[in-house]
């Protein structure tokens, strides 16, 4: 089922991760095509820059939503632990 065209993000003009990654790609097939002039491709790598931080910030704050199943509890129920969002791919690599 489609989202309203009416939501709280796209009035503020905040775009989905998924919405940002096709536009980006967007953008980068057009510079890479040599065709825009100056100006528009001056404005294309800003939007592709204010993109490329928006959706830098959206992964930040799903990292810090994630919790860790850690086990069950005597009832059954699901014992969780906050992500350690301060932990890096590659830490510790070397």
């Amino acid at each position: 089922m489609a989202k309203k065209s009416n939501s709280a993000d796209e009035q503020t003009g905040v775009i989905s991760f998924e919405q940002a990654l096709l536009r980006l790609d967007e953008i980068v097939r057009l510079l890479e095509e040599g065709e825009l002039g100056l100006d528009d491709a001056m404005r294309h790598y800003e939007e592709g820059v204010k993109l490329l931080r928006q959706s830098y910030e959206l992964l930040q704050r799903a990292e810090r939503k994630i919790e860790l199943l850690s086990g069950f509890d005597a009832e059954g129920n699901p014992v969780t632990q906050p992500f350690d969002d301060t932990a890096t791919f590659g830490k510790g690599e070397g």
